[in-house]
């Protein structure tokens, strides 16, 4: 299994920038990916809540696991995922012995990427993406806007196949404070405009934490993007708190692909896990038209 941490290095920054080039935008209800050979493929976002369950009443990674694998995705972006943590790894028996995003993706996901935020003296957290797909490279850069939240985006580039545009996925973790998150928003779309080809496919996901949807226009007109629930559902999906979901803090959004379907997963009243539901969407992708624009299953 192939494990990173936040300082690795961005293997293909050169050869992305040399093939990046402007592109000019036609808005974001556009043309249908031509439909030679189509691969499909699932990503999932998840806010883990560091493997405890909601108001932190009990360790649940174990639980956790076994729902994340339930998804049957093929990339998934997890966030506040922890390392390292020494109080816990003493006061839990059942504790795992390695990071939770390894013991998370143990043989499921063969590819792992973790990108450290948060440090404090008996460990760290962060940010993980994890693939069923090669994964080609990797960085994680700070985004925190003042010294009380450390957040990140982990930016990685996944081979879908061969003759197929590799995936950039960005998996972000925002502030809490509005005026925090518009300047994240801004890095975020400062890092694509520079590192990511306008002819790649790109997904962004992860807990956005925007739950007045003041971010969201920014994203969509700066990038070109489509919020995949909006597209499918009519708007983004209730994820938090997941006993009762009110806020649309969790997003999925992508360009150069054709979503397929989208759904929000709630625990069981049973089985609360972390205090956010998680979010799954469908994609299907070609050789065929490099360029071609994001369209919904049906349009």
């Amino acid at each position: 299994m192939l494990a990173a941490d936040a300082s690795a290095p961005w293997l293909l920054l050169g050869w992305i920038q040399s093939r990046h080039r402007a592109h000019p935008r036609s808005g974001n209800r556009i043309q249908t990916v031509a439909s030679a050979n189509p691969v499909r493929f699932t990503v999932a976002t998840y806010n883990i809540h560091k493997g405890f369950s909601q108001l932190a009443r009990r360790m649940v990674i174990h639980e956790l696991r076994d729902r994340l694998r339930g998804l049957a995705a093929d990339i998934l972006f997890l966030q506040e995922v922890l390392h390292t943590n020494d109080r816990h790894a003493t006061r839990y028996r059942e504790w795992p012995t390695r990071p939770q995003h390894e013991f998370i993706a143990d043989a499921f996901w063969h590819e792992v990427a973790y990108g450290r935020n948060a440090v404090y003296p008996h460990g760290h957290h962060g940010n993980a993406v994890l693939s069923r797909f090669p994964m080609l490279a990797q960085e994680n850069l700070d985004i925190s806007a003042h010294l009380f939240e450390s957040r990140g985006l982990l930016h990685c580039e996944v081979a879908l196949g061969d003759a197929l545009p590799s995936l950039h996925c960005i998996n972000v973790h925002l502030g809490l404070f509005e005026r925090g998150r518009q300047w994240q928003i801004q890095a975020l779309i400062d890092r694509i405009q520079i590192a990511v080809p306008r002819e790649a496919p790109l997904i962004i996901a992860g807990d956005f934490n925007d739950w007045r949807s003041k971010g969201d226009r920014a994203l969509t007109d700066a990038l070109d993007l489509v919020e995949v629930f909006g597209e499918v559902r009519g708007r983004p999906a209730r994820t938090f708190p997941a006993m009762l979901p009110v806020f649309r803090l969790d997003r999925i959004y992508a360009r150069g692909l054709r979503v397929v379907d989208a759904h929000v997963h709630y625990a069981t009243r049973g089985a609360r896990m972390s205090d956010h539901a998680a979010l799954a969407a469908t994609f299907e992708v070609t050789s065929a038209e490099r360029d071609s624009r994001l369209a919904v299953n049906g349009d």
